[in-house]
């Protein structure tokens, strides 16, 4: 897998929120032009994006804001049970202080922090304008 793609109105809360969580801006960029149409199947296709990449240095996030045309759906309030793209699961080291840290970029639990048997302690967080991400701490 190369990357994730995720659609935000608001790139720069987004990047402040996933560079909170651990990630390190790899680049931002304006794309446009005919091969973008092209491999999106999209008409004048504008969009600003920045990747993202995960400390582990393997998988990146790409974030994109789209400008032309207009976004057609918005699927940031659906539960975890919608069909279609839901949420990306990040492994932490220490939960409590990355949800200390992400809270200051607007993160809220989703319901609560548990505890799957005795080898992790998880989460869902919506980040800014509802990004769901998962969270797990390895325990042990």
């Amino acid at each position: 897998m190369d990357n994730v793609g995720i659609v935000v109105d608001d790139l720069d809360a987004a990047i402040g929120f996933f560079t909170a969580l651990g990630l390190d801006l790899e680049g931002r960029a304006p794309i446009a032009g005919q091969w973008a149409d092209g491999v999106t199947g999209l008409q004048d296709m504008r969009v600003e994006i920045a990747m993202m990449r995960t400390p582990d240095g393997h998988g990146r996030l790409e974030l994109s804001r789209f400008l032309a045309p207009p976004v057609v759906a918005d699927h940031r309030t659906a539960p975890v049970n919608a069909l279609g793209y839901l949420r990306v699961m990040f492994t932490v080291e220490d939960l409590d202080a990355t949800l200390a840290r992400i809270g200051k970029h607007g993160a809220q639990l989703v319901a609560k922090v548990v505890q799957y048997e005795d080898t992790f302690r998880l989460c869902y967080v919506r980040g800014p304008e509802g990004i769901l991400i998962g969270l797990a701490q390895e325990l042990g």
